[in-house]
């Protein structure tokens, strides 16, 4: 039974080690992925023996390969950061990845159809803005959980209270005051009373 275990965790641990190394040298070597920019040919035309590739909005392939990959780097570094993150916050990292994706369309669709008269990348935060709240709602959301927990924080609480971004008093406190007004009997003391109180 033990040696089974021993081989069990022998395993594990050998594929995590593998993960580990190929993840590290994703990232020893993303300074190379870059540079390849410098492999495509400097003109608006590559041609290949797979498919033919033309550059109309750069007007040069190497100009845009370093374009795609100025892109496409930091997005994998992203990529490897999101899926090995160990932190409750690592959500966030998906709002960088989408605006790298997002730029990388753009740039695509820019050089493909030389589409100038209407460009996407500087309106890009408008379109994008929806994605970015729902991803931050996300990771507070996460966030009161983890406080929840670690503090031991009741957030049915919370609820009840129904606090006000708005007001300085809860809605608690108000609905007893305006029941209080809406009894009618206010307790008004007598002016000699109030002056010995001055």
């Amino acid at each position: 039974m033990t040696k089974l275990k021993n081989k069990l965790s022998t395993k594990d641990s050998s594929k995590f080690l593998l993960l580990g190394s190929i993840i590290a040298l994703s990232i020893a070597f993303s300074p190379y992925l870059f540079y390849l920019y410098e492999i495509f040919p400097s003109g608006p035309v590559w041609e290949n023996s797979f498919f033919t590739y033309e550059s109309k909005y750069y007007e040069d392939v190497m100009t845009a390969a370093w374009t795609y990959l100025g892109k496409l780097t930091p997005l994998l570094l992203l990529f490897i950061w999101f899926f090995t993150c160990k932190h409750w916050w690592y959500h966030v990292i998906l709002i960088p990845i989408s605006m790298y994706s997002y730029q990388i369309i753009v740039t695509f669709y820019q050089d493909v159809y030389s589409e100038t008269a209407f460009i996407m990348d500087t309106d890009g935060l408008i379109y994008l803005a929806p994605f970015f709240i729902v991803i931050l709602s996300l990771v507070y959301l996460i966030r009161i959980k983890i406080f929840d927990r670690v503090y031991g924080i009741d957030l049915s609480e919370i609820d009840e209270t129904d606090v006000s971004v708005f007001s300085p008093i809860s809605e608690t406190d108000r609905r007893e005051l305006k029941s209080f007004q809406e009894e009618g009997e206010y307790w008004e003391p007598a002016q000699e009373e109030y002056y010995t109180r001055l």
